[in-house]
């Protein structure tokens, strides 16, 4: 049976173990406050061997400034004995033999014993921390941002001094607060929650990405800030730090731009459509539009179109594309809108339209400068459609039994590029169809494939035409489908449909030789033709006519003669074609000339008349009004 002494000895050399593996210094001092037991971490900690501190007063450890105050803090312990930190809140430092002074942290707990009260010290050197944290306030000053600490549960724990100049509060106003204090009343129910999720989904981050922020200022005032959050792990926990700017000035800035950039947008698209213009209605052709400016940028480019009417029931459609965007290609596009109506209006063929535009392209901004561009004549009596297309994407037509196809014509190298045939062809197009044309930024995005783009804007328009009452709505439906989100499209769009009216109601042609008799047979063929369609009313003047177009073409142009007669519900067209291309010349006769008056009896007479060049000649033609059926 073992002696009380030795299980005495045995559990004093066990606690003598404990505490030489103790990681801390640990100081064991009796309730007088003399030093009973050290391990090695204290001598090598304070630099005193263990008999220099044994026996000695715990001040000896303490620096002179403090020992006045520290006999008060142990007695105060001693009736108030727990395991606590020691001075809690407070900078506590140490003193080594040699003078120096460090900064620590203390643990203390009460020891009851035989031999009464000891207390036992774990000291602990925060030399390294408490530099750490010296630099971290420093770096935490030289910010140039409002800094806030705040922990887990919404306290705010450090600030710097621009928290203070920007905010309005001393620091210690702000210290131990909730940071919603710094969070306008109409957005703290909600700020709690947020500041709940990024503790679960911790991260460097800005705050409320695509929110506008606003700060609290002690005075009452709100101003927009941007913050910037970046969590911080520590021994007490997950600290937050918010870093908060004043992006007052910046919003100003950005508004004023604004304002500014609309107003540009505004003068921008207004030239734009001036330059454009509006085209005209055209008779006896259904039209619907859309012109859909950028979003980007001024939003103007160089997307046009236009109808010309070129008499006798036929129609030029033009729509063009100059290569780049902003106010250059605005201007370049007007200049060319302006000469291509002008060159449409001399009735030449689209190929020759095309070479006279290539080299006004050449003269405007030199070689540098590329337009695409497609010019089509339509003529709906005869059902044909004149294509013309440099560089443009496809022409598409919608017949009436349904289906959507591209019209079958070459397409040759975009205006600018010079030294290029430009190549024509007439397709048959069934009355009633109609005719679609478009810019390309209806159909190219930068990361879509051109054709699958194309295709798809087949499906859309297959499908409005199949449900939809008329073109307007056909347009509206068709840019739902392929531009769901119009406001996002980065280049300027324009599509445009034209609807081709429904056969003539009668037609009839005959041809001629160049002779003279060849006039009174076309008066007989004429007269029996308009009584066989009731428009006897209007012989007399079409005979009169056509005797003096036909005569004109037997006299100064090339046989045979074709004389074609079309009619609907209120206009007559009769059209002379013959083998000559140099066009009639109206001149003025004098009093005892027996001819030469010819050309002026066809312009008093006629509601429109003109002349139109041919591939193998020319073709005069008049119109007369009829009463409507």
């Amino acid at each position: 049976m073992s002696r009380p002494g030795a299980r005495a000895g045995s559990a004093e050399e066990r606690f003598r173990g404990l505490l030489e593996a103790a990681p801390d210094a640990m100081v064991i001092v009796d309730d007088g406050g003399t030093i009973r037991l050290v391990n090695a971490q204290t001598e090598a900690l304070f630099g005193y061997r263990r008999d220099e501190l044994l026996g000695r007063p715990v001040e000896i450890l303490v620096p002179n400034r403090f020992r006045n105050h520290h006999a008060a803090h142990r007695n105060g312990y001693t009736h108030n004995r727990q395991v606590r930190p020691m001075g809690a809140g407070l900078e506590l430092h140490g003193l080594r033999k040699d003078g120096t002074e460090f900064p620590v942290e203390i643990s203390l707990s009460p020891l009851e014993t035989t031999d009464g009260l000891l207390v036992s010290a774990a000291v602990r050197d925060v030399s390294e921390r408490k530099a750490a944290e010296e630099r971290f306030r420093g770096l935490l000053e030289a910010a140039p941002d409002a800094m806030v600490i705040v922990d887990d549960g919404g306290t705010i724990r450090l600030v710097n001094a621009q928290t203070e100049a920007l905010f309005g509060y001393r620091r210690d106003e702000l210290l131990g607060r909730p940071v919603e204090i710094l969070v306008p009343n109409r957005f703290r129910n909600h700020h709690a929650a947020h500041r709940n999720g990024y503790t679960h989904n911790r991260q460097v981050r800005p705050m409320g990405a695509g929110l506008e922020l606003h700060g609290l200022r002690k005075d009452g005032t709100e101003f927009p800030v941007e913050i910037s959050l970046s969590p911080l792990e520590t021994t007490d926990g997950l600290l937050v730090s918010a870093a908060v700017r004043d992006v007052s000035e910046r919003k100003a800035a950005e508004e004023r731009f604004q304002a500014l950039y609309e107003q540009q947008r505004h003068v921008a698209l207004t030239l734009q459509r001036s330059l454009m213009g509006t085209p005209p209605a055209v008779r006896g052709l259904d039209t619907a539009s859309r012109y859909l400016p950028a979003t980007q940028g001024a939003g103007v480019g160089g997307d046009w179109f236009d109808l010309v009417p070129l008499g006798a029931g036929r129609v030029g459609i033009l729509i063009g594309d100059v290569m780049g965007r902003g106010l250059e290609a605005a201007a370049i596009m007007g200049q060319l809108r302006s000469a291509a109506h002008a060159l449409a209006k001399t009735g030449m063929q689209p190929r020759q339209l095309m070479h006279s535009l290539d080299a006004i392209v050449a003269e405007l901004d030199g070689p540098d400068q590329l337009v695409t561009c497609c010019y089509l004549i339509v003529a709906p009596d005869a059902g044909e459609v004149t294509v013309c297309s440099a560089g443009h994407l496809p022409a598409l037509v919608a017949e009436p039994g349904g289906g959507v196809r591209s019209l079958d014509a070459p397409v040759s190298v975009p205006l600018g590029v010079g030294d290029h045939l430009h190549q024509q062809s007439t397709v048959a197009v069934a009355p009633g169809s109609s005719l679609i044309l478009f810019t390309d930024g209806l159909i190219e995005t930068p990361a879509g494939d051109i054709e699958e783009q194309l295709d798809a804007l087949i499906d859309a328009l297959e499908l409005a035409f199949a449900s939809a009452p008329d073109l307007e709505t056909v347009v509206d439906r068709v840019l739902a489908s392929v531009l769901p989100a119009t406001e996002h499209h980065h280049d300027d769009v324009t599509l445009l449909l034209a609807q081709l009216p429904a056969a003539p109601l009668a037609t009839a042609a005959t041809e001629l030789p160049a002779a003279p008799s060849s006039v009174s047979q076309a008066r007989a063929f004429l007269a029996k033709s308009l009584v066989d369609w009731g428009c006897a009313q209007v012989s007399d003047d079409a005979q009169l006519l056509v005797s003096e177009v036909v005569t004109n073409a037997i006299q100064h142009g090339e046989g045979p003669v074709r004389l074609l007669m079309r009619r609907n519900s209120t206009e007559l067209t009769v059209e002379v074609s013959d083998h000559s291309h140099h066009p009639p010349q109206p001149r003025l006769a004098a009093a005892d000339d027996e001819s030469g008056r010819g050309l002026i009896l066809v312009e008093t007479l006629a509601g429109s008349w003109g002349v139109r060049s041919t591939d193998d000649g020319k073709t005069t033609w008049f119109t007369l009004h009829l009463e409507p059926l």
